[in-house]
């Protein structure tokens, strides 16, 4: 006899809690432990979809894990692996040192980024279904890897369903620290077998071929910025000018490419990644070196 009757009852949250720990643990450097740990995540804040990428820095993403499903096209996940990535809030945060841990999208974004035409691409937004508007929201662990590139592991809600709210907010963060450890001692084991991506899928190599030939270097600059979700206003403040000044900078870099709206820019963009320019200037081109969409696993 303890004397204490209830302990049994007690115990029951932290037992769930070391079997929840234990079965992460033991799939660690196996297939099933990014499905695992979506099961995890799932009983403390359910969400629809899910995906983690790795992406070092000057080299095509990495697929670690791919929650899509049936919601996102073969074409959309290929043409975002091949660079629209660039256009992403996660690998801009990923590759310039933000700090880990768990983020909302619009913590990460642009002003304008939900007003962009890569948010609403069904093309190229691998997240986002055929109808476009059909994610509720987007958030993600930020994870630093052993190797020195950052993966990122994105949780969705579709439409219909509300945001997380902070209460599911707090309780995942509280598991983050595990998920970062998996992912970390994961990554130890299969780092060895990694198929390592060829060159020219990073930032400054896509965007510098993106239409070098017509822009100047502050006009790429400026382009980078408007494809990423950035208003004139905050352009104007990344690059010490006025708002005047980049409305004229926008003008002249459509007037140089025969375009005449942003939705025009976005699509010589993608398809430049691709190799196909027909509807752009014949030296446009920003081709993309990534191999097609294939997941990471063993």
């Amino acid at each position: 006899m303890t004397g204490y009757p209830d302990e049994p009852a007690a115990n029951m949250p932290v037992a769930r809690e070391a079997d929840t720990i234990a079965a992460v643990i033991g799939r660690i450097g196996t297939p099933d432990l990014l499905l695992t740990l979506d099961q995890v995540l799932k009983s403390i804040a359910d969400f629809d979809l899910s995906v983690v990428f790795g992406y070092p820095y000057g080299e095509c993403p990495r697929l670690l894990h791919n929650g899509y499903g049936a919601h996102a096209t073969h074409e959309a996940l290929d043409a975002y692996l091949r660079g629209a990535y660039l256009l992403d809030p996660f690998y801009t945060a990923s590759v310039h040192g933000h700090s880990p841990g768990l983020w909302r999208m619009r913590e990460l974004a642009p002003d304008d980024f939900f007003q962009s035409d890569f948010y609403g691409s069904s093309e190229v937004h691998p997240c986002i279904s055929l109808e476009p508007g059909s994610l509720v929201e987007e958030i993600g662990f930020l994870v630093p890897l052993p190797c020195g590139f950052t993966a990122a592991y994105s949780l969705m809600r579709k439409t219909g369903r509300p945001p997380f709210n902070e209460g599911e907010m707090s309780r995942l963060r509280a598991f983050e620290p595990i998920v970062r450890e998996a992912l970390r001692s994961h990554w130890r084991q299969l780092d060895s077998s990694a198929p390592v991506s060829p060159p020219g899928g990073g930032l400054e190599a896509a965007f510098a071929r993106f239409a070098q030939d017509y822009l100047t270097y502050q006009q790429r600059r400026i382009v980078q910025l408007i494809l990423r979700g950035h208003s004139t206003l905050s352009i104007s403040t990344i690059i010490g000018s006025t708002e005047g000044t980049v409305k004229i900078h926008r003008k002249n870099i459509y007037r140089r490419l025969g375009i005449s709206s942003q939705s025009e820019l976005f699509g010589c963009f993608i398809k430049s990644l691709f190799g196909d320019e027909r509807s752009c200037p014949d030296s446009i081109s920003g081709r993309s070196d990534c191999p097609p969409a294939t997941s990471f696993r063993r």
